[in-house]
C-alpha cells in the first residue's frame, strides 16, 4: 500500500469521483451523454467511447487534485491507457488523485427486502492485477430496499467477507450497502444497518482499514460515530439517484462526509460540447460537490 496515497484519502480535502458505470449500466451512462446505442456495434466498442467519455473527464483541467482526492475505475478502464500510461498510473502521477476499482459483478435478485452481490469469480486474480495495476483501494455494491433485519445483516456480512480478503490483498475495500433513496422505510434500514456495521467493525482486526460508501442518512450526521473507529479511513456518500443540487444540499449538512458521486458529477455533460462548454460544465460541478464535501 502506498503510505502517500494512504494519508490522501484518510485527511484530504475533497471527494472521490466515481467513473465506474459497467455492464448494464455503460449504455445509459453513454446516453446521457449524447451518444446512443445505435453508434456502436459491439462490447468493444461501446467500452471504447466510454473510455473516451472518462479520458475526457480526467484530462479536463476542472479533474483537480485541489478538488478531487480520488477516483474509482471500472476494469475495464483499468486496463487501458491515457496518453500512454494505464489509467491509474496517470490518475496518480499526472493528476495526484488516488486510483480505486470497482470488483464487484453486479446484483443478485431482491431477497428478504435487499439485493446482495453475485458471486465473483476469479477475484483473488483480479486483486493481484489491481496491485500490478498500482490500484489503492477496491469498491462493491449491494442493495438495501427494505428494512429487513435479516436480509440487511446478510448484506454486511458478505460485505465484510470479501472487504476482508482485499485487505489481505493489501487493498483497502470501500463497502457500500446502499440503502435505497426511495424506500418507505428508509430510516429504519440506516439505522439497522449501522448496527450491522459497529458489530462487523468490532470483530475486524487492528491492522485492517475499510472505507464506507454510504447513501446519504437521513438524519443528519448519523454516521459521525463510525468515522470515529480507528479502522475507518473514510466515509464517503453516493448520490443514489439524488439530483447534483440535492445531493450537494444534503450532503453539506454531514460533517467529515465527503461525496462519491457518479451521475451527480457527470451531470450536465455532453459529447457535443465544445472543450470550454464541457471544461465548465464540469468545473461548475467539481467545485459544488467539493464545498459540500468539506462543510
Amino acid at each position: 500500500m502506498n503510505p502517500n496515497q494512504f494519508e490522501r484519502i484518510r485527511t484530504g480535502q475533497g471527494f472521490i469521483a466515481a467513473l465506474d458505470q459497467s455492464g448494464g449500466s455503460t449504455p445509459k451512462a453513454l446516453q446521457q451523454y449524447g451518444i446512443q446505442e445505435n453508434s456502436f456495434s459491439n462490447e468493444e466498442e461501446m467500452y471504447a467511447l466510454v473510455h473516451e467519455m472518462r479520458t475526457r473527464i480526467i484530462k479536463s483541467p476542472a479533474f483537480d487534485s485541489r478538488y478531487i482526492i480520488g477516483a474509482i475505475l471500472f476494469e475495464n478502464t483499468m486496463d487501458r491507457f491515457i496518453d500512454g500510461q494505464f489509467t491509474a498510473d496517470y490518475l496518480w502521477e499526472q493528476k495526484n488523485v488516488v486510483p480505486f476499482l470497482k470488483v464487484d459483478q453486479g446484483l443478485a435478485g431482491l431477497e428478504d427486502g435487499v439485493q446482495l452481490m453475485k458471486p465473483i469469480p476469479g477475484l483473488d486474480n483480479l486483486l493481484k492485477r489491481a496491485v500490478e495495476r498500482r490500484i489503492f483501494g477496491t469498491k462493491m455494491r449491494s442493495v438495501i430496499q427494505e428494512a429487513n433485519a435479516s436480509g440487511i445483516k446478510k448484506v454486511v456480512e458478505q460485505q465484510f467477507a470479501l472487504g476482508k480478503q482485499i485487505a489481505r490483498a493489501g487493498l483497502v475495500p470501500i463497502i457500500e450497502p446502499e440503502v435505497d433513496i426511495r424506500s418507505s422505510d428508509k430510516i429504519t434500514s440506516e439505522n439497522l444497518l449501522k448496527e450491522e456495521i459497529a458489530n462487523q467493525l468490532s470483530l475486524l482486526d487492528k491492522d485492517v482499514n475499510i472505507m464506507l460508501k454510504l447513501s446519504i442518512p437521513t438524519e443528519d450526521n448519523f454516521y459521525a460515530d463510525l468515522m470515529n473507529d480507528p479502522r475507518v479511513v473514510r466515509i464517503v456518500a453516493l448520490s443514489g439517484g439524488y439530483s447534483q443540487a440535492e445531493a450537494n444540499e444534503k450532503l453539506a449538512r454531514n460533517r467529515g462526509l465527503i461525496a462519491s458521486f457518479s451521475r451527480a458529477l457527470s451531470q450536465g455533460l455532453t459529447a457535443g460540447q465544445t472543450d470550454d462548454e464541457f471544461y465548465a460544465m464540469l468545473s461548475e460541478s467539481v467545485r459544488g460537490i467539493y464545498e459540500a464535501s468539506i462543510k
